[in-house]
């Protein structure tokens, strides 16, 4: 059976609503409320007090990074006839943020796993075992940020894609690039920031988070303009026929 533009569309928001959910549950609830920044018996007992929310954060995330592959699977059905190139470029780059994210839970695992078998503490001393929980938990958010890249970088390509595709407001296309541009400076004001933790960054970061939900809420329930799914297959035929016919 063959799914329509507008149901893979519908889909691919369904997904970016998962993708919103899980991704924001884990990052900014479950490890943000247990990281105490520059005191790591602090966050070492913040992870031993909240073990069962940082695990339920750890699942979360590996639903998220699942689901972002889905959501840009799903586009690029939608989106490949109106440029099939720079669709496989958002595919790719969602792959490859996915991947950073996906070895990336590998560092809260190890934050989660130091902090609550004593033996590491029994091993090498409690401040010691405290100060490589927290250090794994620091290590997460770092690679969590160069992740940020990729989702920034996606964005570029879909933006224009959407842009140009007459399925949906070109505003939306304008805003996901902008978005782009949005990541590339939080990116920079974070990695200038001590400890890559800004407040100027996160408010930089605003145009992106905009500019996603707008095209997530219109995925899901607008879908793609069913009127206009045609269009871009047949323009290139008109181009032959026209230059056959001179």
């Amino acid at each position: 059976m063959n799914l329509s533009s507008r149901t893979l569309a519908r889909l691919a928001g369904l997904l970016y609503v998962v993708v919103a959910i899980s991704g924001g549950f884990a990052q900014l609830y479950a490890r943000s409320s247990v990281l105490v920044p520059g005191d790591a018996a602090a966050t070492a007992a913040n992870i031993r007090g909240s073990a069962g929310l940082v695990r339920t954060g750890l699942a979360a995330d590996v639903i998220n990074v699942v689901a972002f592959i889905g959501v840009a699977i799903l586009l690029y059905a939608v989106l490949s006839p109106v440029h099939r190139k720079l669709s496989g470029a958002f595919v790719i780059f969602v792959a490859m943020s996915a991947t950073i994210m996906g070895l990336d839970l590998v560092n809260q695992a190890g934050a989660l796993m130091v902090a609550t078998d004593p033996s590491y503490a029994t091993s090498m001393g409690a401040d010691a075992a405290d100060s490589l929980a927290a250090l794994f938990l620091d290590l997460h958010g770092f690679g969590y940020l160069i992740a940020e890249v990729f989702f920034g970088l996606w964005l570029l390509p879909l933006g224009y894609v959407v842009y140009r595709s007459g399925y949906f407001p070109r505003v939306l296309g304008i805003g996901l690039m902008v978005g782009f541009a949005s990541y590339a400076v939080s990116f920079a004001l974070s990695i200038s920031a001590a400890g890559f933790d800004s407040e100027a960054a996160t408010l930089a970061a605003l145009p992106a988070a905009l500019a996603e939900l707008s095209f997530m809420g219109w995925l899901l329930i607008r879908g793609a303009d069913a009127r206009a799914e045609k269009q871009p297959s047949t323009a290139p035929r008109n181009v032959i026929t026209e230059g056959a016919n001179a």
